[in-house]
């Protein structure tokens, strides 16, 4: 089960994916450059947190332009799951994969604590294993993390129930408190909370079993068509 986890200028959570996939979850994960390409036999991609090149301008919008991104929209029509966390998020809503934008939080401040979500979608290959209306504790860790769409594009997300994750309460002002979302096809993820810094105990003082099953979600999808 061959994972892919895409690396930008100024990535500084690839590793920690790289870690939690291929030494808790034991995948078989690969780094990819964002100027070179990916294979098309890989099973999933993730586009990982951090502060890529350019988003002095806007969160993710140089990045959703890289060299990468083509191979990720080419997989994405596949069907291959993709995963953007944080600045993935970011990344895959400025290369039009998500609907939405990312803006500055309310209190216009670097937001970083632990926050609770509630699962809204279990149709996808990242969240297959919840329970609707299931709590994960999870951090945040963002400046731009605000999900804003309009009232009609809202609308839309609610019908052809595209909300995957939602805040418990106002976090950062998104529309909806959401915290993550899908594409129509439920194979395109993305999500502002980082479950890669959640699912050890460790580092999770609350319970890490429910982020966990983000990435146990995979391995059971994944491992089901393989």
């Amino acid at each position: 089960m061959k994972v892919g986890v895409v690396v930008f200028p100024g990535s500084n959570c690839d590793r920690d994916m790289y870690h939690v996939l291929t030494d808790v979850f034991h995948f078989d994960a690969q780094y990819f450059w964002h100027e070179k390409g990916i294979p098309e036999n890989i099973d999933a991609v993730i586009l990982p947190g951090g502060f890529s090149y350019g988003d002095r301008l806007r969160a993710g919008v140089i990045a959703a332009h890289s060299p990468v991104i083509k191979d990720v929209k080419k997989l994405a029509s596949r069907g291959v799951p993709i995963l953007g966390v944080c600045n993935g998020f970011q990344i895959l809503v400025e290369a039009q994969l998500l609907p939405g934008v990312l803006l500055k939080n309310t209190s216009l401040n670097f937001m970083c604590k632990w926050t609770n979500l509630t699962v809204e979608n279990n149709r996808t290959p990242f969240t297959n294993q919840f329970k609707i209306g299931q709590k994960i504790p999870i951090p945040i860790a963002n400046g731009e993390g605000r999900y804003y769409v309009d009232e009609l594009t809202l609308e839309k997300l609610k019908e052809n129930n595209q909300i995957v994750f939602r805040y418990d309460d106002d976090v950062n002002g998104s529309s909806y408190n959401i915290a993550g979302v899908c594409n129509k096809e439920c194979n395109v993820v993305g999500m502002m909370p980082h479950p890669e810094r959640a699912v050890e105990s460790e580092i999770n003082p609350i319970d890490n079993k429910p982020s966990s099953l983000i990435f146990e979600s995979l391995l059971s999808k994944i491992g089901v068509e393989n």
